[in-house]
């Protein structure tokens, strides 16, 4: 099977420190791929650089077998934080770049739909709880129809309950939207839930350091015991890379 999309990292750089050495990332069609790791293995530059952020590297970002330079709209990206722009509406937020009248369209509506926020389009950032901005931002990560998003720790700054329900959004629109995702998290049971495969960092190891498939089928439970051997296996390689 050939992958959808790759990111090979020969080298990464922040100054004199090497932050990403050959790491390769490959994701198929229709995946949940979580990133984890100890700070500073290179997670979210490795993100970064897949997002077209970030190109001072050497290594190649593929997409279909395309090589790909830049911000591409087929790429969609969700920070850790909404990243609203206060001055605008909802709408006008998650169809920024599009010019001020798509704010109100009809695509911004219908995902405001999808994502529980039916009615929002003229509401502010401030007028949001941070459940809500962050629903907004997965509106504006869907509205240039990306084949591929990518997350940043995306659900890190809400409360637990808030953080489940974001996550089952999440899925939803995945299958909805078929994407293909790539996520990093420092959350192994947020992984473990979302994920059909878990990829680990390691800064001294220099790549992916281990795979783990997750052979679970969905719906999944929260804290399903058939997921305590795996999470077990995540956790032991994370401590033999110093990473908790």
């Amino acid at each position: 099977m050939t992958p959808l999309f790759e990111a090979h990292i020969v080298d990464k750089r922040h100054g004199a420190r090497q932050v990403l050495r050959d790491a390769h990332v490959q994701l198929y069609a229709g995946e949940i791929v979580s990133l984890v790791g100890g700070s500073g293995c290179g997670k979210s530059t490795l993100l970064s650089i897949a997002a077209g952020l970030d190109q001072a590297y050497r290594g190649q970002v593929l997409l279909a077998g395309v090589a790909q330079a830049g911000v591409q709209r087929d790429i969609g990206v969700i920070f850790q934080e909404p990243r609203l722009f206060p001055w605008l509406t909802v709408g006008q937020n998650i169809a920024f770049g599009q010019g001020a009248g798509a704010g109100n369209g009809a695509a911004v509506e219908r995902l405001l739909q999808e994502v529980g926020l039916e009615g929002y389009a003229d509401a502010l950032p401030k007028q949001l709880s941070g459940g809500q901005a962050q629903r907004v931002a997965i509106a504006r990560g869907l509205f240039m129809r990306p084949r591929v998003l990518l997350l940043d720790e995306p659900f890190s700054a809400v409360d637990a309950f808030t953080r489940m329900k974001l996550q089952d959004l999440l899925l939803r629109v995945t299958r909805e939207h078929a994407l293909t995702l790539l996520l990093v998290t420092h959350d192994i049971d947020e992984a473990l839930y979302l994920s059909d495969r878990v990829l680990l960092l390691d800064v001294a190891a220099g790549p992916v350091a281990a795979e783990f498939a997750v052979p679970l089928a969905r719906p999944r439970l929260r804290g399903d015991l058939a997921q305590a051997p795996l999470k077990a296996a995540i956790l032991q390689r994370l401590e033999a890379a110093h990473a908790i």
